[in-house]
């Protein structure tokens, strides 16, 4: 790729999104040891911290390389650290990424990854020209695919079998957002 991506820091009205520091990794331990929180996740529960500084690392490759951003996103009003999203796998040529997202328990049923999913794709599709964005949710992961349907995603098909995490099997569903289907939010986000 060549170009770096400037990571973004965005504010909606509740949340904060900025880049990982290394302060970051006790908390992003927490989240990514926790079985429940990553019982649809694609591999399986940290042991180790180390893992927690490899993810901030490769956050910060991942920038550098122009491949995508991956944001940490503290909630406002008293700087608690929520969870992640991410847009990776970013084409250039074809114009399109991927979105991710990992919330802690305490965060889930506020809307907190609409919102930051909200906020992060508005500015990629301003300063990446994205034309489409794809998302993956694992079928058993009702509360996942409401966030995506909430954004406007489109569910496109089954990969049936496509992971297998401490031996147990499971289907994922494929999403994708058009640009010209992408309606954003009223509320205003800041040009980086």
């Amino acid at each position: 790729m060549g170009t770096s991506l400037l990571t973004p820091s965005l504010h909606t009205a509740r949340l904060r999104l900025r880049a990982f520091e290394a302060a970051d990794a006790n908390d992003l331990f927490a989240l990514h040891s926790s079985a429940y929180v990553l019982r649809y996740w694609d591999s399986p529960p940290w042991s180790e911290r180390a893992r927690a500084e490899k993810f901030i690392t490769a956050c910060q490759r991942m920038a550098q390389e122009g491949t995508g951003v991956r944001l940490a996103v503290d909630r406002a009003s008293d700087g608690a650290f929520l969870g992640w999203c991410s847009l990776s796998g970013w084409n250039p040529d074809f114009r399109s990424a991927s979105l991710g997202y990992c919330f802690g328990e305490a965060a889930w049923g506020h809307g907190y990854a609409t919102e930051t999913a909200r906020a992060l794709l508005g500015w990629a599709f301003d300063t990446l020209d994205l034309n489409r964005v794809q998302a993956e949710a694992d079928t058993r992961n009702a509360a996942s695919a409401r966030v995506l349907e909430k954004l406007g995603f489109v569910r496109e098909g089954t990969l049936r079998e496509d992971c297998v995490v401490n031996g147990e099997v499971s289907d994922s569903w494929v999403y994708g957002l058009i640009r010209r289907e992408w309606q954003p939010s009223s509320e205003p986000v800041p040009a980086p």
